[in-house]
């Protein structure tokens, strides 16, 4: 009986085997030919962004300029207003571009820049650009802008079903996220381009948090933005995505838009925002300071790297030794075995660790969920403090903020740390496996005491309430409300289902793909 059954298992392997290599003969993505890798423009001496900059950017030789874009319609504005300045160049990466409003009318902004010349590269990640290749061809196709895509999918429809023979190289994404405009500004941070980043639409909003950084930091955006463009893991988009398609999808997309009720509002947001005036009367809330860029060698996209050359190292690195605090922002925390004990390490050295992510009952990926709660209680009863931020409805959301990282929303998405009230970071990086080995990332560790104070100002305040704060009491697990003392022993959100998924998850050996 064994015996038989271990013919069949191996019939099978060496079947799926099989049909691996026929699929991946039959569905070879082209091969990269006469690519020419461009480099980015120099800062333009000319221009709305230019002047605006000029006298800030000579007093503060050496130095960058931070602020913090914390609320999502302010964050929109931001890169619609600076793409509509643009006089030389946009570079522009991201994990996810969607199709809907917003990311619409941005790609909208970056064809009115190219019809004014403006030299636009667009580099994305694959995995996020789902519905949009008929207005990628059409953008490519525009003689100022160009198209790449990471690790792009063997098929166009039912993009998914790649995984299934090209699994390895299609599970190496690129998470940057950066938009940088004439060689003078770019924001960075947690947000992708969609609509549930910039705080309008139907589905779930995120908390989320960008910085714009002006001066010295910006030239180490765009060299980096170069190696990830002449990357061997990018494709130019034309042979993907195809050829252009009749007629012009981008401008029939932007006139159905016109039916939206969002549409009104933005169009207001965009009116009453002027941040190139704001720049140049220094009215922006500009923090002038040292910052520094810390990123993924791009070579990752396409296996693994040496742990020393690996974001999280070089952000340790970076950071130095921690003396007292140590607050933390993750919307998906998979801490693993050896983050538990780096954690149980800072605590023994008298370090205060808090960390803030997503409840069950406020996250968007429940397997990373599984991932968080397995090493919940070791990471409290080795002294870290854990929070869950609360689901909110859109609709009943403060419009107050909390500290440096937004309103409440539906649902945790930035990204961002503070250490003895004098650095901050802000990026890209969770706090995951998959953002230490498997995904790119990008971010900026700030020397700022006004940012770094804020985050733990806001931890201080125990999140004002828009947290769950999960303690153990005799052993056993429990949510408090820190607000009203309120307790529950029952998981926020949780359900039979979500209790069975849970577990049987964490029993999985999946760690590793969280």
């Amino acid at each position: 009986m064994i015996t038989a059954v271990a013919k069949f298992l191996a019939g099978l392997v060496a079947t799926l085997g099989v049909l691996i290599v026929i699929a991946r003969l039959a569905f070879p993505l082209p091969e990269i030919e006469n690519r020419q890798d461009t480099q980015a423009l120099p800062p333009t001496t000319e221009g709305a962004l230019a002047q605006a900059l000029a006298a800030q950017e000579e007093a503060h030789a050496g130095q960058t300029g931070v602020a913090p874009l914390q609320n999502g319609a302010d964050a929109f504005a931001a890169r619609i207003l600076l793409a509509d300045a643009a006089v030389s160049s946009i570079d522009a990466q991201y994990y996810i571009w969607h199709d809907d409003l917003t990311g619409t009318l941005l790609l909208g902004a970056l064809r009115r820049a190219a019809d004014r010349g403006v030299r636009v590269r667009l580099l994305l990640d694959d995995n996020g650009t789902a519905g949009l290749d008929p207005e990628l061809a059409a953008l490519n196709a525009h003689p100022m802008i160009e198209v790449r895509l990471w690790n792009p999918f063997n098929l166009r429809r039912f993009k998914m079903l790649s995984y299934g023979f090209d699994f390895f190289r299609l599970n190496r994404r690129m998470h940057n996220k950066s938009f940088t405009v004439d060689g003078h500004a770019t924001i960075l941070g947690g947000r992708n381009i969609g609509d549930e980043y910039f705080a309008t639409g139907p589905t779930a909003l995120y908390v989320d948090l960008d910085v714009l950084a002006v001066g010295r930091v910006v030239a180490d955006v765009s060299a980096d933005f170069d190696r990830y463009w002449r990357a061997g893991a990018v494709h130019p988009a034309g042979p993907i995505v195809g050829a252009p398609p009749e007629g012009d999808p981008l401008a029939a997309r932007l006139a159905g838009l016109e039916r939206e009720p969002q549409l009104e509002e933005y169009r207001q947001i965009l009116q009453s925002s002027d941040i190139v005036t704001a720049l140049a009367a220094g009215e922006f809330g500009v923090e002038w300071t040292t910052a520094q860029l810390v990123s993924d060698d791009p070579i990752k996209g396409q296996g693994a790297v040496p742990r020393e050359d690996l974001l999280a190292s070089r952000l340790a690195d970076a950071v130095g030794k921690i003396e007292h605090r140590f607050d933390g922002v993750s919307p998906y925390f998979v801490p693993g075995r050896a983050g538990v004990e780096a954690y149980a390490q800072l605590g023994a050295q008298g370090v205060q660790v808090r960390m803030l992510t997503n409840s069950l009952e406020a996250t968007d990926v429940l397997p990373v969920h599984a991932g968080y709660a397995k090493r919940r209680e070791e990471m409290l009863r080795s002294g870290v403090e854990l929070y869950e931020l609360r689901q909110q409805a859109a609709v009943a959301a403060p419009t107050d903020r909390i500290g440096p990282f937004g309103s409440s929303g539906a649902s945790l998405h930035a990204k961002t740390f503070a250490v003895d009230g004098a650095r901050i970071f802000v990026g890209s990086f969770n706090f995951d496996p998959r953002s230490t080995t498997l995904n790119t990332e990008m971010g900026l560790l700030i020397d700022s005491e006004v940012m770094a104070q804020g985050l733990h100002d806001a931890f201080d305040a125990d999140l004002r309430g828009l947290a769950w704060r999960v303690e153990l009491e005799g052993g056993d697990l429990i949510w408090k409300d820190p607000q009203t003392g309120a307790v529950t022993t029952d998981e926020p959100g949780t359900t039979l289902l979500k209790r069975l998924a849970l577990t049987v998850i964490g029993w999985l050996p999946v760690e590793w793909l969280l």
